[in-house]
């Protein structure tokens, strides 16, 4: 229980630290929360407590192809936002879309032999 309360602490004192800095840096701020901290902390911990390198040779990959599907996102909440939407509304169809093209990887990674 101590590791799960350490694995969640440090995770949530980075997030912290990049929305703490975007407030007053916001290019700043996005270059930290850019960076793949959650996929890297989260290879640490699995890597720590399951230390196979196959295992965490497919986490990685497939960590890859889901990124991909993320990144439109970071593309529809701006220009809504410029064009008046409402924060919400940008961020739930940022996210809604997200989970679209989630579920579409899903469905057409293994067509094409991807193993997710």
């Amino acid at each position: 229980m101590l590791y799960l309360i350490l694995k969640a602490a440090i995770s949530g004192i980075l997030i912290a630290i990049a929305s703490t800095l975007a407030k007053r840096y916001p290019g700043f701020g996005a270059l930290i929360a850019s960076l793949p901290l959650v996929s890297v902390l989260g290879m640490i911990w699995l890597w720590h407590e399951k230390p196979d390198a196959e295992n965490m040779a497919a986490h990685a990959g497939a960590t890859f192809w889901y990124v991909l599907p993320s990144l439109p996102m970071f593309l529809l909440i701006p220009v809504l936002l410029r064009h008046g939407a409402n924060f919400w509304v940008a961020l739930a169809l940022g996210c809604a879309l997200t989970v679209l093209l989630y579920a579409l990887m899903t469905w057409v990674g293994p067509r094409f032999g991807l193993t997710l």
